[in-house]
């Protein structure tokens, strides 16, 4: 039997890999009919300009609105998808969150993430690790932009 080699799984990036100034985009998904309906029902958010086209059509409004907490939900899936904190992220310790346009069912959104802190925490072999995370459509730009504070592992675990 040949000799075996370990094989290490892909892993995310240590908070000092993570200098303030650096920039990461994600890849893109679009959010479905199915996605609202599942959101909707599962969280009990039956607000008419969610669940009823002709009444956000009487705001104003070009279709069947996406509630932010899916934006926001979808666009931590996608940074998780990057595996820039895999198995490095530790905690999502906060954020601040402001919607700044609609988001629509069929649109399609990205995420733009750019960190303005990286510092070792008070314990250690963790840092913390704040950005910018700006969420962006195919229909309206930004659309989304929170500010996402997580702890990191450190490339020294003591």
């Amino acid at each position: 039997m040949p000799d075996s080699k370990r094989i290490e799984p892909r892993r995310g990036l240590f908070w000092e890999e993570l200098p303030a100034g650096t920039i990461f985009v994600t890849g893109a998904r679009t959010i479905t009919e199915t996605d609202l309906v599942t959101l909707t029902t599962f969280a009990g958010i039956n607000e008419p300009l969610f669940i009823d086209a002709r009444r956000a059509k009487d705001f104003g409004y070009e279709g069947r609105l996406v509630p932010g907490v899916l934006t926001y939900t979808v666009a931590e899936g996608l940074i998780v998808q990057t595996g820039v904190f895999h198995d490095t992220g530790m905690a999502f310790l906060g954020a601040t969150l402001r919607q700044v346009s609609p988001v629509y069912v069929g649109d399609t959104i990205h995420v733009e993430v750019e960190v303005t802190e990286s510092r070792a925490s008070s314990k250690p072999g963790r840092g913390v690790v704040a950005s910018v995370a700006r969420v962006l459509s195919d229909r309206n730009g930004l659309v989304l932009e929170y500010t996402p504070i997580r702890l990191v592992r450190s490339i020294t675990t003591n």
